[in-house]
């Protein structure tokens, strides 16, 4: 096996990720725009958001069972080509004169469904390109592309918004789709399919997915307090858009979420360059930790610059997280069970996005219309609660025995 030129298409892998993540990240500020200045309610857009992310949660189990049976790059470009789909009629809809919220829900929906099929093969794809000494450099990597769609899609679409509307947005995003599958089909070429030499049962498969998972106890703990993780981080994610947007304009908010997100392009530089070198767990409790601080520092304020700076903060913290838990997964996990693994691990942890989505925006709703203090202010409540039992919910990592051993078990 050549290293080195395995490298380099999990590098054109990864390019082709970065552009789907910015032209996803595009629909996504432009959507939510939309739905704002029809609705002015953030449980309209919660509402959305979760359409647009229980298809992923729902059939990452058995996305993660098909990445192990069969042609994990095939499956890449059928998840991310068919995808286009559910954006391409929710444009239709507007070029008839508007889309509603029904349509677009369906159009999100749709999307979704496909998008399911990626994230499991693109993760065990990456294990079959690198070696364990790669794995920390390219979850850097991989933490940046993901962070596109915060870093440039919003003051790329901010700007956009004020030449044209939602539209232009989205037919850039559907060209995205057709660049991301051309990589894959490269990569595909490269290395040729890899498929599982025994089929077993579809349940069987997904069972033993379980069981692998949870024969590790301290991996199975962190994809427990993963999932309280992510509801908390699921309720900033919802309400920053319309905390932001109550006291300012698209521009603004496209240029905030942008310079908040500099700070995961900080760390996925610093990350891609030098990797993490050892104390997994304790980095991942510190920037778990902090995080939530940063969090709730970024509710306190109706101010944008003191929002940048905690927003900043927030979001140079996350990759390291990510970075931890992922090399602590999958270098306790067998290469052959990679996919199986990833689409359990994928499920249980984004659990509390569900809960997240559901409830945030009626709590925002509920709160901002106490007092008549508007939705912004009650957003901003809701995510200083959220920050400060994020962080204490970190402290949880540094208790079992189990967690910390994973570092002994991958040398």
């Amino acid at each position: 096996m050549n290293n080195k030129n395995n490298f380099k298409k999990f590098l054109l892998l990864w390019a082709g990720e970065l552009i789907s993540s910015v032209g996803g990240g595009l629909t996504s500020f432009g959507l939510g725009v939309y739905i704002f200045q029809k609705t002015g309610s953030a449980a309209s857009m919660a509402l959305v958001t979760l359409l647009g992310f229980l298809p992923t949660l729902l059939l990452s189990v058995p996305a993660g069972v098909l990445a192990d049976r069969y042609d994990r790059r095939l499956l890449m470009m059928i998840g991310d080509g068919c995808s286009a789909l559910g954006i391409i009629y929710i444009l239709i809809c507007m070029m008839r004169g508007g889309a509603t919220l029904p349509q677009i829900c369906i159009g999100v929906f749709v999307s979704s469904v496909f998008s399911a099929l990626l994230e499991p093969s693109y993760r065990a794809t990456i294990t079959d390109l690198l070696t364990k000494e790669e794995f920390s450099k390219a979850s850097g990597l991989v933490s940046l592309a993901g962070s596109a769609r915060y870093l440039f899609s919003p003051v790329i679409a901010g700007f956009l918004l004020t030449l044209s509307d939602v539209k232009l947005l989205l037919m850039i995003d559907i060209c995205t789709f057709f660049l991301t599958v051309i990589g894959a089909a490269i990569v595909r070429k490269g290395i040729g399919s890899k498929k599982a030499e025994k089929r077993e049962a579809f349940l069987k498969s997904i069972k033993e997915g379980w069981q692998i998972l949870s024969a590790k106890k301290g991996v199975l703990i962190l994809v427990v307090i993963s999932s309280v993780i992510t509801l908390f981080m699921g309720m900033f994610q919802i309400l920053a858009e319309p905390l932001i947007l109550s006291f300012s304009d698209a521009k603004t908010l496209g240029i905030a979420e942008t310079v908040c997100a500099s700070g995961m392009l900080v760390s996925g530089v610093v990350l891609g360059i030098k990797g993490i070198k050892g104390n997994f767990v304790r980095t991942l409790g510190l920037a778990l930790m902090l995080s939530g601080i940063f969090m709730s520092g970024f509710g306190l304020f109706e101010s944008i610059v003191p929002i940048c700076i905690f927003g900043f903060m927030f979001f140079a913290a996350l990759p390291f997280a990510n970075n931890c838990l992922d090399y602590l997964a999958r270098t306790n996990i067998p290469d052959e069970a990679q996919g199986r693994a990833w689409g359990m691990i994928g499920f249980i942890s984004q659990l509390g996005y569900v809960v997240a989505y559901a409830v945030s925006g009626a709590a925002a709703d509920a709160l901002g219309s106490i007092g008549g203090r508007g939705v912004g202010r009650g957003a901003a409540m809701v995510v200083v609660l959220a920050g400060i039992l994020m962080a204490l919910t970190a402290l949880a990592i540094f208790i079992p025995k189990s967690i910390r051993e994973l570092e002994k078990r991958d040398r």
